[in-house]
């Protein structure tokens, strides 16, 4: 006896479809009420899934991230590419507003990357941010007390005044990632970038970006992948879920903390019409 299901899936039976992936957030940021985690871990099923179900063409990053955790960056970017490989899929990177720092991380991870006029990508570098508060405790008569078991176990405490050698040991740590962050993008980039010091943090907008060789070209996730694959081909989207707080409309603190410290990332990039 026939399946009645086959009258419905049988137009659709020999079409080619793409899958379309989407990396949205500030990655590393660990499970929170207001957005969703971009984690290795957290996103592991739905890369595998990506690439394994219903035997896609190719698949379609969706990137727009300021960046976040240079180790979750490469763990991301080192799965897609395992997975790639594996099953000899093209992977295209398509930018929106921005992938920059961690977020191109995730855009070498495919074999071109495509922008938007307006998206900016590059900001190859690393950063570390903080504030000290020394001459605020003491005006207010507060004695911060710290006990530790090795010498250099405590490192910038933002309650006692700056050592130079804790800024010497920071600059250290920071020159091995940025070292790894540019170690990656030569070797998924290769000849095709420019002559030139692209590594410096700098970052750019569309078309420069593609001067540079940062990116491959000008389009869009839809008509790129039709003219690729075909007009009659298929999409299937693919997305992290938005946290239970988020879609029951419920804003609370860590919301409210969470949005703060996003938008700090994302304002690094705050280039808009206006």
């Amino acid at each position: 006896m026939k399946n009645p299901l086959d009258l419905f899936r049988a137009p659709f039976r020999g079409r080619d479809h793409v899958t379309v992936l989407r990396l949205e957030g500030v990655i590393g940021a660990g499970p929170r009420f207001g957005t969703p985690a971009l984690t290795d871990a957290g996103l592991a099923p739905l890369i595998e899934a990506a690439f394994r179900r219903r035997r896609p063409k190719a698949v379609a990053l969706a990137i727009n991230s300021p960046g976040g955790s240079a180790a979750q960056s490469s763990l991301i970017a080192a799965r897609i590419r395992r997975l790639a490989d594996e099953k000899g899929l093209p992977v295209h990177a398509f930018v929106e507003d921005v992938a920059a720092s961690g977020g191109y991380w995730l855009a070498t991870a495919a074999d071109r990357i495509h922008l938007d006029p307006n998206s900016i990508v590059g900001s190859i570098g690393v950063i570390s941010a903080s504030f000290g508060f020394p001459d605020f405790i003491a005006r207010h008569g507060i004695e911060r007390r710290v006990h530790t078991a090795g010498a250099d176990k405590s490192l910038l405490d933002p309650f006692r005044p700056e050592r130079a050698e804790d800024v010497e040991r920071l600059k250290r740590l920071q020159a091995q990632i940025h070292d790894n962050f540019i170690a990656q993008v030569k070797s998924r980039r290769g000849e095709r970038l420019a002559s030139g010091d692209l590594f410096t943090g700098e970052f750019w907008v569309g078309q420069k970006g593609v001067e540079l060789g940062l990116a491959d070209g000008i389009g869009h996730l839809v008509p790129t992948m039709q003219r690729l694959y075909g007009d009659k081909v298929r999409f299937s989207v693919i997305a992290p879920r938005r946290p239970l707080f988020r879609r029951l409309g419920l804003p609370g603190v860590h919301e409210v903390i969470d949005a703060v410290e996003t938008a700090a990332l994302w304002n690094r990039y705050g280039l808009a019409a206006r």
